[in-house]
């Protein structure tokens, strides 16, 4: 190969390298609880099929409204009222919400308790009242299975037995010993050191919580951050969900 052969050569592969470089992204989404152990999945494969880079942030409170508004953020994660909310308020663009995971419920209790019996809603019930302490949450998945308390008509007798977490996974305050029984979404229960996953509620009892996706208008790669939502949806995605316990949305 003559030299300037190679010195073509050697130009064209260097700006390869350089369109490579100036192509790939730094993706960062913000996620809700419920959706993280989902989203980080999605992330890790949206990386190798696309070279970006993704980084899954889970932030609360004012952390989060910082990065929202002012960013480095590209994509949040939420449940629809509070997306809803973004929208309004023109921090989310419009037209970009995405449906695209639905997560059930289940039930857990601390490590090497026995397992109660709640396959069918008469014995989750049983469960229930024979419990001497409960926690859920107060957001999406308390708030379903408050409603499927007070259908089954065990609101008052329950009551006093019932603590509200905050701040974290059900499951760290059963780990503590702060109740008997756990409630929440499975896919931030099964697997947690110090308490045991039984398994779903039963029948009408298991209504999931869905969260939806969207660009944030601080984002500063949307042309990427709207790629990573199309694969979130896509085929590829619904195994790599269901891998973390949840269903796809579609």
């Amino acid at each position: 190969m003559t030299a300037c052969a190679k010195f073509t050569a050697a130009c064209i592969l260097g700006a390869l390298v350089a369109q490579k470089t100036a192509l790939a992204a730094e993706l960062v989404i913000l996620t809700n609880q419920g959706a993280t152990p989902g989203v980080r999945e999605l992330a890790v494969a949206f990386e190798r099929a696309s070279g970006h880079t993704v980084t899954v942030i889970q932030e609360e409170g004012a952390a989060l409204e910082r990065r929202i508004t002012s960013g480095p953020a590209d994509l949040v994660t939420g449940n629809p009222p509070t997306i809803e909310t973004l929208v309004k308020s023109g921090r989310v663009v419009a037209g970009t919400v995405t449906p695209f995971v639905l997560a059930g419920l289940g039930l857990s209790v601390r490590a090497g308790a026995p397992k109660p019996d709640i396959s069918t809603v008469d014995a989750y019930k049983r469960t229930l009242l024979a419990a001497k302490s409960i926690g859920y949450s107060r957001g999406c998945s308390g708030t379903n299975v408050a409603e499927g308390i007070a259908q089954l008509g065990l609101a008052e007798q329950l009551k006093a037995r019932t603590t509200f977490t905050s701040g974290g996974p059900v499951t760290d305050a059963l780990a503590r010993g702060d109740f008997e029984v756990g409630i929440q979404q499975t896919n931030i229960m099964v697997g947690v050191p110090g308490t045991e996953y039984v398994g779903p509620l039963p029948g009408f009892l298991n209504k999931p919580c869905g969260s939806s996706v969207a660009l944030l208008a601080a984002s500063k790669e949307p042309d990427a951050a709207r790629a990573m939502i199309r694969f979130m949806i896509s085929p590829a995605a619904a195994p790599l969900l269901r891998k973390t316990h949840v269903e796809p949305a579609s």
